[in-house]
């Protein structure tokens, strides 16, 4: 039976094969980088596209409707150095806490810096950006940020990824489903609107998804690499129109849509040795209670607009937890 550095069988055994990497020094000192970026022109524009196009919906005429403290350090450390790789749903724009207003809107509650915390890292480096695209993990996103996938050293041997939401594109799509919702709540107007193309356009990500994992794992061979789903967005059925208008035939359209992609995320991650952090758990989507939901709608109170609030950071930084086998702080 598997057991990790901290003598604890986990709960979710991992589908692949757990590196040498576990196997770690003491902890020495620690050293937290994330860049703050500063925007530049259509750098920026593009940037506040991604992150905050659902907020336009509330220009359609409808009637819409204390940060976690991080848990004492363990007296060893399994990992010595920990990157974080990912787009908003890993920078976490808005959340409560410290923020910079421009550039990659890090948190200084998102999941990596509360894992990092957790586990005792020696250096963290967070490079999650808001509105990143897997290109953005090979290019610089804004003139002052580095390509993501160059803050991977040889000797990293921790790394978290949350890429491909932007790239199939979340927010044009709420967008949209939200437009169309005007013709038909009760029916299905956006599934009708796109037909196969969301199944179409994920499956197209496939190859991108898969040398991203790839190239990761060229770069630090000897790393954990932790695959991280999305947090489930809209319920299963029903919906919570309007204060999120998306219509009631529409609500599982997109909720399989969002399962598919976590489905090829998976598969390609896995394909090239890294593991798969399932953080979909149901009941705690946009139509939930402020005391429930992880992920904000499009009102928000802790957060951006359909992204993970503080709740949400702290639950996915528990997946991650709990998929290495580490017990709870």
């Amino acid at each position: 039976m598997l057991k990790n550095v901290w003598g604890v069988t986990p709960r979710r055994y991992l589908t692949t094969p757990m590196p040498r990497s576990l196997e770690r020094k003491t902890l020495v000192s620690r050293s937290h980088e994330s860049p703050v970026p500063h925007a530049s022109g259509a750098g920026f524009r593009r940037h506040l596209a991604r992150i905050f196009a659902p907020v336009a919906i509330a220009a359609l005429g409808i009637t819409m409707a204390a940060a976690p403290v991080a848990a004492d350090e363990v007296d060893t450390s399994a990992y010595s150095h920990y990157v974080a790789i990912g787009d908003s749903f890993t920078a976490g724009p808005l959340v409560s806490a410290q923020m910079p207003l421009l550039g990659c809107m890090q948190s200084s509650v998102n999941y990596p810096k509360l894992l990092a915390e957790e586990l005792g890292v020696e250096e963290i480096t967070d490079v999650s950006c808001s509105g990143a695209v897997m290109n953005d993990l090979y290019e610089n996103q804004f003139n002052d940020t580095e390509p993501q996938l160059d803050a991977l050293r040889p000797e990293t041997d921790l790394v978290t990824v949350g890429i491909a939401g932007n790239d199939f594109g979340f927010a044009d799509v709420l967008l949209e489903c939200s437009k169309q919702s005007l013709s038909n709540p009760v029916g299905s107007p956006c599934a009708d609107h796109y037909g196969s193309e969301l199944d179409d356009r994920i499956e197209g990500m496939r190859g991108e998804v898969s040398q991203v994992y790839a190239d990761i794992a060229e770069r630090s061979p000897n790393a954990t690499v932790l695959a991280i789903g999305y947090l489930q967005i809209m319920p299963e059925s029903g919906g919570c129109w309007p204060s999120t208008p998306i219509a009631r035939g529409d609500v599982p359209f997109l909720d399989e849509a969002q399962t598919t992609l976590n489905t090829l995320i998976a598969e390609e991650s896995a394909a090239n040795g890294a593991v798969f952090v399932d953080t979909f758990e149901r009941g705690h989507d946009v139509c939930q209670g402020s005391d429930t939901r992880w992920v904000e709608g499009l009102i928000p109170e802790d957060g951006a607009p359909v992204h993970p609030n503080n709740l949400g950071m702290a639950a996915t930084s528990d997946f991650i937890r709990d998929t290495l086998g580490v017990p709870s702080p």
